[in-house]
């Protein structure tokens, strides 16, 4: 799969699944909800690949760099209005 595909998924995923949408337009939800949806776990490759990147791309943002199961479970994702 190619990084723009892999990039639509998670948006897809976020937006109609996982996510919460919030009053800007944005949609939230933490790194462990992510980590551990089974759907995401079968969808993706390398999640934390994507993730960073969607966030090098400015469609998500998140604190740090690299995330890690369990260390960063509850780091917000915030998928950002288009």
């Amino acid at each position: 799969m190619n990084v723009d595909h892999e990039i639509d998924l998670l948006k897809t995923e976020i937006r109609e699944r996982l996510g919460e949408k919030r009053d800007d337009g944005s949609y939230v939800l933490t790194f462990g909800t992510l980590f551990s949806d089974d759907r995401c776990a079968n969808i993706f490759e390398a999640l934390v690949g994507t993730l960073k990147a969607a966030k090098k791309r400015k469609i998500i943002k998140y604190d740090g760099e690299l995330l890690l199961q369990g260390v960063h479970d509850k780091v917000e994702i915030i998928l950002l209005p288009e």
